[in-house]
């Protein structure tokens, strides 16, 4: 039988808040994370993602403690990113409630913190974020970026995602800087070249706005679609995007 398609909605947590923008800028509230993530997992979402994008001290401690709330009252996976730099890191979130996290650039900055996790936790638990947009000059394309999508990190996206996964990270979150929050569709380009790439589970991320767009997603390869504003803020629904996968004939979770 098939894997079903996940379907995850994704919140950006700044200061303690549920915020979304468009290219990481401009940002609006979206509402209390635990609030959000209790509707979401009685909606039916397959997984929690948490991002801080503080990428401070304070926030970080913010996000582990809606990370325990959180954790406390929805009975679905929890993937936390923003911050995590060490094996201990992971081990502090881990204890706090979640089932996965997310890294990004201290995988950049030291490839073998990759490793590092994965040999002591397991390749499962680790999500490598590639924020990835149009660059020239690489043999993709695609080129890695940090900070929002406003520094360029000097990697092939392809090449970067295809060595995390053999130091051992064992998914991609591959978001499009170029398409987020624009709501005019996933890069499906990006996400085809990319699953033509790596072999292990692929997340679609970026430019989400209608219940087709995810649809086009897994048909591009995603094995999970993840989005933010148009589950926020009531444009599409978690069982809408189920449906429609399930009527392109993909298996979902119902």
């Amino acid at each position: 039988m098939a894997v079903a398609i996940r379907v995850i909605p994704c919140l950006d947590v700044h200061d303690g808040r549920v915020v979304k923008g468009v290219n990481f800028v401009n940002l609006r509230d979206a509402g209390d994370p635990v609030e959000l993530a209790t509707a979401y997992g009685v909606a039916g979402a397959d997984e929690l993602t948490f991002l801080d994008i503080s990428a401070s001290v304070e926030g970080r401690a913010t996000t582990r403690e809606v990370v325990g709330r959180t954790a406390e009252t929805v009975f679905i996976p929890l993937t936390v990113g923003g911050g995590v730099r060490s094996p201990k890191d992971v081990d502090d979130l881990l204890r706090t409630g979640a089932d996965k996290v997310a890294i990004n650039t201290a995988a950049i900055d030291n490839p073998q913190v990759i490793s590092d996790i994965t040999t002591r936790f397991g390749n499962q638990v680790l999500v490598l974020s590639v924020d990835a947009r149009r660059e020239p000059g690489h043999k993709s394309g695609y080129g890695v970026t940090t900070h929002g999508g406003r520094t360029s990190a000097g990697l092939d996206a392809i090449e970067w995602a295809k060595q995390a996964v053999d130091l051992g990270a064992g998914e991609i979150l591959l978001n499009s800087m170029d398409a987020d929050g624009t709501t005019a569709g996933f890069d499906l380009a990006m996400l085809e070249d990319m699953r033509a790439a790596v072999n292990v589970p692929l997340i679609a991320s970026g430019g989400a706005g209608t219940a087709a767009h995810f649809v086009d997603a897994a048909r591009a390869g995603a094995d999970a679609v993840l989005a933010a504003s148009v589950f926020h803020f009531g444009t599409v629904s978690v069982a809408e995007v189920k449906q429609a996968l399930a009527e392109a004939d993909f298996p979902v979770r119902r």
